[in-house]
């Protein structure tokens, strides 16, 4: 269950407006699927911070067993909805209901700016990889579209952070709208 912390972090926006298509545009979700499962024979996916589970479809429908985690209730009830074929719970980045390992390929949409501890959130998402650890970030430029740029987080901090937690290799690919991250376990 989401404390009251936690719920300051909580999405307020309607659901539908994480699926407009104008967002769905921007997040290119077709090509991050691709680039996210490029390489590494997958056969399952956790989608940490998944909303109303755009991502965590995706790879559902890419023929991985999916799952997805959120700390808001209300945004789950609308991805359970959307999409049955995946499994989603209630919880933090900070503290994933996963055993060690038990997915090939985890997923970070537009969370690792918005947490307090980005390094224990990486740290937890490794412990839950089994092969790789994937980031989809706003890039450090100002702009029309997400955060302002005080919220963004430099490439660079990305990638500090990632040798910190353990990551023996990160790729940083630019995307049109978007930062893709990828990284080793």
């Amino acid at each position: 269950m989401a404390d009251q912390h936690d719920s300051e972090r909580l999405f307020h926006g309607g659901a539908e407006r994480l699926r407009a298509p104008s967002r769905l545009a921007l997040l290119e979700v077709k090509r991050v699927t691709d680039l996210c499962l490029e390489g590494i024979p997958a056969q399952s996916a956790l989608d940490v911070g998944t909303g109303t589970g755009i991502f965590a479809e995706a790879f559902s429908l890419a023929g991985l067993a999916a799952a997805g985690v959120d700390l808001n209730p209300e945004l789950l009830a609308v991805a359970r909805q959307l999409v049955p074929s995946v499994s989603f719970f209630e919880s933090s980045a900070e503290t994933l209901p996963c055993d060690d390992g038990a997915y090939d390929l985890v997923f970070l949409g537009h969370i690792l700016h918005e947490v307090d501890d980005p390094l224990l959130v990486l740290r937890e998402a490794r412990r839950v990889a089994r092969k790789r650890v994937a980031i989809l970030e706003w890039p450090y430029v100002e702009g029309t579209q997400g955060p302002p740029l005080a919220h963004r987080m430099r490439p660079e901090k990305v990638v500090e952070l990632a040798g910190l937690a353990g990551f023996s290799k990160v790729e940083t690919l630019g995307l049109s709208h978007m930062v893709l991250f990828r990284m080793t376990v």
